[in-house]
């Protein structure tokens, strides 16, 4: 379109009609529409990293400027468009990560803030213009409700607002990690197209290529690699070695997208000579987005590690290098959702991230300072500081309180158990307890199982898994998971709900469990249907006459006129109380349960207390030890002769707190030891009124939802041992569902008579590409395998130079040289038996195990290089015809468990208006009968069965009814009636003004 205004003005009047239509122009008005456009800072900002990007893509020095346009900005602008209008220059790449940035989560509470924070203001604008607005204080005027409450909505309602992934360390981790396209300001799911969802070359280092949702959510939802960062403009940064005139240095920068284009960055498999400088030759590079080969002179920049280019799940699947993407895809994801085990076993063959893992997610417990173990129990640990790490007034004592079988919220187990044992030294960093799927530090998300790929009896056909007995006697996949019930006690119109034991026609029996407050023991063993908090409403019948309620008053005839409404425990659970809480409304009385478990809980926080004050006191004592000894007594007080020398028999015969009234011949000394007094004192009051306000924290009435009188928590341990229908998965994404479960006997097993733990089938490996998990179970058989002749060694009392010898080809052979000479012969029989399980194993991803080093493990181990064995049937004896590649592999079990999922309804409720059942487990609904199913019926000709499906089966009221009645009296005649699904039919259709009526045939 022809622009047709020949002067200022004009352009400004044209600008006011496009952008306020309607509205009268006026010369002032157009101009302050325009200034206010671009050029107020009131109104627009372009923010530091708008300016940065507009900059660099006008080809500017500067990378800092101005918040608003200015008038070089606009001609640049123009003269960029002619020039790619021409040709001489090319548009945006919208997926390149320089132009996609991070919005974090401190943004967007920024913004939302900002919102409240105009809400407060415009409120106190109002507030102000008021008549009486004469004589206000400030806090009259404002109101930060508006403030609050756009936070509380941001973290409440957000699309991006999410519970935390809790099922075990690696998923919270990547939870965390997580970066999305969707959300506020983001995409939409059904308008993303194929391009943003692609893999991009500048995600590499930055973007995990592997691990992404299966589904709608492909590509929109990422990972981010495990090196990333993001810089203070919110890109993406990716870590690269300098080289400098062909040698590597040991200087790390971090580059954005932007700026790694300008580089040639060489692999971190480029080979490295003793002086760190790169082999002379061409090398792997990539520059400019492409791969290339650059002489090795011309290298800027190399690569920090191989395993950069992945996230955080995909780097701890060994021989990752060898599994088709798809499958990695899988195996990564699913190990976030492996349930922690009761026993937690590390891998044997892992890829040296799993201690990082573990200890980044927080769920173990490390060591604040160094020190030593004072105290050690199930629940918490003690450490005295060391006097070297503690400033003058700090606290020498570091008490960490483990947390004891707490529900996560997956309903997944978190318990720490304590590593350290009492007098043993820590540094600062070191771990004192494991949590969930952590084994003495390192991440353990399943178990190492004896594996042979093979077919039996049909039982693995389709990814089906066989497991044998013994699994299950060995509790290898038990795991423990904890329900909570919450019971809620409400203020009705009538009279208050009641938490009670007197609850109307329920047996003795079924009250048995419970206390004198109707709450269910701490330890109770339930099943489904009992009773864990007995619970009372009033009937909402009538109002009663004050004669009524007076009779009732005297004769306390409660029954009548309240209903049973109990928290029961659901059908088909059955667990171990473990804990109760019981919250009550400021100015309710709290009942004799509720009170007793506030007694444990200040008895427990006294505790604590009490020990910091003890060694707190401790350590004071043994510095006054430390002035006294081997100065005079001044006065003969306390007992003792005049300028008699203070030794340790002396003090060791006296109390403690009357060292401090001795009086010495040293002034000084006198002076320290009056201050050291003053300090013993307020310390004890300083941990008294401490303790007195964690008293009153855990006595003060809770803040509960309005109408809510009393809130009862019950959690209930279930303990759940594998079983047919459980889903289980390598680390591959070689996953499946287990068959059957057989006894130990009829396993296939070994020469020496070891028995198979799991039979999967091989025909699960060629199609899907994932050759890894092959070349896991060959290291894993032969980490396990070195481990045997270990235990043999030691079993029979081998000289101490002959395992160190064997050790030493174990570590040396290949990979990493370690040096076991300046191990002591102590330390190496230690090593020894902690081996003898099996010797731990790391194939780092893109820098493992080859196939040379896995074969020289087996010769290690005297196992057939090819790793294959005979097998014998366990059923009849005879030896299988061929030989079966046996070994170990890491086998997780999913938190996809089949007692969550079996479900059989008999009579439910039904949908209002179809009269169809409900559908779901949740709801105790019925199995769809769906159109293809009903095809399959019409095919085979079953015209009866059919029948019963569309009608008493499903939504023919009466039908159903009468049919119920037959089975009860005993006759098996059925006749159909109207399906309901009709009639709903036949009512949509009159809506639409079309009369259909039904005529009887005569």
């Amino acid at each position: 379109k022809i622009d047709n205004t020949s002067n200022k003005i004009e352009a400004l009047i044209e600008i006011y009609r496009m952008m306020r239509p309607g509205e009268p122009p006026t010369q002032d008005a157009a101009e302050k529409l325009f200034k206010n456009l671009f050029f107020s800072s009131e109104r627009y900002d372009l923010s530091a990293v708008g300016r940065m990007k507009f900059n660099r893509r006008l080809g500017r020095e500067e990378i800092v400027g101005e918040g608003i346009l200015t008038k070089e900005d606009i001609i640049d602008v123009l003269k960029e468009l002619i020039d790619i209008r021409n040709g001489n220059l090319n548009i945006d790449d919208i997926d390149h990560l320089g132009n996609r940035r991070v919005r974090s989560v401190g943004e967007m509470i920024e913004n939302q803030f900002r919102v409240g924070l105009v809400r407060v203001e415009r409120a106190v604008r109002e507030r102000l213009t008021l008549a009486d607005s004469e004589g206000l204080m400030p806090q009259e005027i404002i109101n930060a409700k508006p403030v609050s409450a756009a936070v509380k909505e941001f973290f409440g309602s957000s699309q991006l607002s999410q519970f935390m992934d809790q099922n075990n360390p690696l998923s919270q981790v990547t939870h965390k990690r997580r970066v999305s396209a969707l959300g506020p300001g983001g995409l939409a799911r059904e308008r993303a197209g194929f391009e943003v969802r692609d893999v991009h070359t500048t995600h590499y280092g930055r973007v995990c290529p592997i691990e992404t949702p299966e589904g709608p959510n492909i590509g929109l939802i990422n990972s981010l690699a495990v090196y990333a960062r993001t810089n203070k403009y919110g890109f993406l940064e990716t870590p690269y070695r300098k080289v400098i005139d062909g040698k590597v240095t040991s200087q790390v920068d971090y580059l954005s997208a932007i700026e790694e284009g300008e580089y040639i960055i060489a692999q971190a498999s480029v080979a490295v000579d003793a002086d760190n400088q790169v082999v002379k030759g061409l090398v792997s590079c990539r520059y400019k987005d492409e791969f290339q080969l650059a002489a090795s002179e011309d290298v800027q920049y190399m690569d920090v590690s191989p395993k950069q280019i992945v996230s955080v799940a995909a780097s701890i699947i060994p021989f990752l290098e060898h599994d088709d993407a798809n499958r990695a895809l899988m195996g990564s994801n699913m190990q976030r959702q492996a349930v922690p085990t009761l026993i937690a076993e590390k891998p044997l063959v892992g890829t040296g991230m799993e201690r990082t893992v573990a200890k980044d997610s927080g769920v173990t417990v490390v060591a604040k300072r160094s020190g030593v173990i004072e105290k050690v129990d199930a629940a918490r640990i003690v450490v005295r500081v060391d006097d070297s790490e503690t400033e003058t007034g700090e606290s020498g004592v570091d008490i960490y309180n483990l947390i004891k079988y707490t529900r996560s919220n997956q309903n997944t187990c978190i318990n720490q158990k304590p590593l350290v044992k009492l007098t043993d030294t820590v540094k600062a960093g070191d771990i004192l307890a494991d949590g969930p799927s952590t084994d003495i530090g390192e991440l353990a998300l399943g178990q190492n199982m004896l594996i042979a790929f093979m077919p039996w009896n049909g039982y693995n056909f389709e990814d089906s898994i066989l497991v044998s007995e013994k699994v299950v006697k060995e509790d290898r996949f038990t795991t423990i998971h904890i329900e909570e019930k919450t019971c809620v006690a409400r203020d009705t119109k009538q009279s208050p709900e009641e938490i009670t034991a007197d609850i109307p026609n329920v047996s003795e029996e079924a009250l048995s469990k419970l206390d004198e407050s109707g709450i269910v023991y701490v330890g109770a063993e339930v099943k489904g249907g009992d009773i864990l908090v007995g619970k009372v409403t009033p009937k909402g019948e009538s109002q009663l006459t004050p004669e009524e309620k007076l009779l009732r008053a005297i004769f306390g005839e409660k029954a009548a006129d309240v209903k049973d409404t109990s928290l029961r425990v659901p059908n088909g659970m059955d667990g171990h109380v473990i804990d109760v809480q019981v919250f009550t409304r400021e100015g309710v009385k709290k009942d004799a349960r509720a009170l007793s478990i506030e007694e444990e809980e200040i008895k427990l926080a006294k505790k604590d207390f009490d020990d910091r004050r003890f060694i707190q006191e401790q350590d004071i004592y043994s510095r006054v030890e430390k002035l006294l000894l081997g100065e005079s007594v001044e006065s003969s007080m306390l007992g003792f002769r005049k300028s008699k020398e203070i030794t340790v028999d002396l003090l060791q015969g006296m109390e403690q707190k009357n060292w401090l009234k001795i009086t010495t011949t040293n002034e000084d000394l006198n002076v320290q030891l009056e201050a050291i007094t003053v300090q013993i004192e307020q310390l004890r009051k300083e941990f008294d009124k401490q303790l007195e306000i964690k008293r009153n924290k855990i006595t003060m009435g809770d803040d509960l939802a309005p109408g809510v009188l009393k809130m009862v928590k019950v959690h209930l341990a279930v303990k759940r041992r594998i079983q047919p229908g459980d889903k289980m998965a390598g680390r591959h994404g070689n996953k499946g569902v287990i068959s059957q479960i057989v006894p130990v006997e009829d396993m296939p097993y070994t020469a020496d008579g070891r028995p198979i733990d799991i039979l999967l089938n091989p025909l699960g490996v060629p199609s899907r590409m994932n050759v890894g998990q092959v070349l896991e179970t060959h290291l894993g058989w032969a980490a396990k395998g070195l481990g045997i002749k270990i235990g043999e060694m030691i079993r029979a009392q081998a000289k101490i130079q002959d395992i160190r010898d064997y050790l030493e080809r174990i570590y040396n052979t290949s990979g990493r040289e370690e040096d076991l000479d300046s191990f002591s012969d102590k330390e190496i029989m230690e090593m020894a038996s902690n081996l003898t399980a099996g010797v731990p194993m790391a194939s780092p991803v893109f820098d493992g195990a080859s196939e040379d080093d896995i074969r020289s493990m087996l010769k290690l181990a005297d196992l057939p290089e090819h790793g294959q064995i005979t097998l014998f049937d366990g059923l009849t004896g005879d030896k299988f015809d061929r030989e079966v590649t046996v070994g170990y592999m890491y086998m997780l079990k999913l938190n996809h468990l089949v007692d969550d999922k079996m479900h059989a309804r008999s009579t439910g409720p039904y949908s209002l208006v179809t009269q169809q059942p409900l559908g779901g487990k949740a709801q105790f609904g019925g199995q769809r009968f769906g159109e293809m199913e009903v095809w399959a019926l019409e095919a085979y000709g079953a015209a009866y069965t059919l029948q019963e499906m569309l009608t008493v089966k499903s939504d023919d009221v009466t039908g159903r009814t009468r049919m119920y009645k037959n089975i009860v009296d005993g006759k098996h005649d059925m006749d159909a009636g109207m399906p309901e699904s009709f009639n709903v039919l036949v009512k949509e259709i009159r809506s639409l003004g079309i009369n259909i009526e039904l005529e009887r045939q005569k």
